[in-house]
């Protein structure tokens, strides 16, 4: 039977490049390459890829009138020099362009938060795109989440993989992310890493915001 998850969670990449989404409400299987586990602080951040110190919420920085929401980082690990960082931010509506058209995404009523997953060379901080992730979320060892995060573009992120998130309420949760290597050309520092997918797992608490 043709299952639509594992397609996307194995062979999505160029359907995940067509679909890049840029962002407006200010955000801005298994795997054959091990896992690894990483905790996360729950602080807000300014520094590196979190919003600039220049354009966080209350600075009156906004582009075309849309101004930076508030994000805090859930957890962050590295795999061969591939910084990965997961995100949450107020839910937002956001653009997909699939280079014809664009189609409106709004947060469902019971979303929870919206999901930024950033890629990043651990050494300079540049972002990586032409990537894939898909991430999953579980509690008790439920699964409550199982989506593709599409690749975006953000006036106040920069370029990164996020969605909407409903989670049933405050706790612990095992969030596990998927990441596809890049397809692209590389340059010669990129040679013999991030060639198979890999899973990274992160335990994140959450909490409503207050």
């Amino acid at each position: 039977m043709f299952s639509a998850s594992r397609y996307y969670r194995t062979a999505c990449v160029a359907a995940c490049a067509a679909g890049a989404a840029a962002l407006l409400g200010g955000c801005g299987g298994s795997s054959s390459g091990g896992s690894t586990s990483s905790s996360g602080a729950g602080a807000s951040g300014v520094a590196g890829l979190n919003v600039p110190a220049s354009t966080t919420p209350d600075s009156g920085v906004s582009v075309n009138g849309i101004k930076p929401v508030p994000m805090r980082q859930l957890a962050s690990t590295t795999w061969q020099g591939m910084k990965i960082i997961a995100q949450e931010a107020t839910p937002v509506p956001f653009v997909v362009y699939d280079g014809t058209r664009e189609r409106m995404v709004k947060p469902g009523r019971k979303a929870s938060f919206h999901l930024m997953v950033m890629l990043s060379d651990a050494h300079t901080g540049v972002a990586i795109p032409y990537a894939t992730v898909w991430a999953t979320i579980r509690k008790q060892g439920k699964v409550v989440y199982d989506e593709r995060q599409w690749p975006m573009i953000s006036a106040f992120m920069g370029p990164h993989y996020g969605n909407d998130v409903s989670l049933p309420g405050a706790g612990a949760y095992q969030l596990s992310l998927l990441v596809s290597p890049p397809v692209s050309a590389r340059h010669v520092e990129y040679e013999h890493v991030w060639l198979k997918p890999h899973r990274v797992s992160m335990t994140i608490d959450w909490q409503p915001p207050s």
